[in-house]
């Protein structure tokens, strides 16, 4: 929900004031976005989120005493409400389903470009869910490469090809990309279509499909036998 001003509130906690001060400068610039505080640590952040209530944290993961994991965990059970998005330089596998288990909606990484951290947080605030393509690869082949991977779940598949009943061709074609990892500009050109069009697939995608996440459309799409 955000908040009654129209602005998306935001909260910064990094324990880099560097960090924090270039992420200010640019959403001074954003006219829907506001920082509303910022914090050092993963304390001060579950401090502040009771006291502000913002619509996002953009969280940093190694921050001293209380990690931005934890943090998470216990904001998301604390207040509900308020959006966790990882921002960090550390995309390792146990960061990155660390913070999609402790309830984060987003992990981007400290290098993309400043207006795609800003998209993000419109994302994350709009209720949406949204991971850096490159960890999304990853994630996918990690699931995809499991020892387990071959001994599909039968009734699972029977499920998720029932799902998929309402699908288009279009919306397979571009389920079977998303699976592939492949971000919606990919999908753009890889299907010679418009980056408008393709969000739209992408978006009916996940509501026809009832899915929280790309993630799931990928799990569900594996389940079908699309990848895998």
């Amino acid at each position: 929900m955000i908040g009654g001003t129209g602005q998306i509130r935001v909260l910064l906690a990094d324990d880099q004031p560097l960090i924090r001060a270039g992420l200010v400068m640019v959403i001074t610039d954003a006219p829907d976005i506001e920082v509303v505080g910022q914090a050092g640590s993963g304390a001060e952040a579950l401090r502040l989120v009771h006291g502000l209530r913002p619509d996002v944290v953009v969280m940093d993961i190694r921050m001293p005493g209380l990690d931005g994991i934890e943090a998470t965990r216990r904001i998301r059970a604390e207040a509900p409400g308020t959006r966790v998005l990882m921002l960090t330089t550390f995309d390792d596998d146990e960061n990155v389903y660390g913070s999609l288990r402790a309830g984060a909606s987003g992990f981007l990484l400290k290098d993309m470009a400043l207006e795609d951290i800003l998209a993000a947080v419109r994302v994350v605030a709009a209720g949406d869910a949204l991971i850096a393509p490159s960890v999304t690869r990853r994630l996918i082949a990690d699931f995809t490469d499991r020892d387990a991977a071959p001994a599909r779940d039968p009734r699972a598949g029977s499920r998720a090809r029932a799902r998929l009943a309402g699908v288009t061709e279009r919306e397979h074609e571009v389920l079977a990309l998303v699976a592939r990892g492949l971000a919606n500009s990919e999908i753009a050109a890889e299907l010679v279509i418009s980056l408008a069009t393709a969000k739209t697939h992408v978006a009916n995608l996940l509501t026809k499909l009832d899915a929280r996440d790309r993630i799931q459309l990928v799990i569900l799409a594996y389940e079908a036998g699309i990848v895998g």
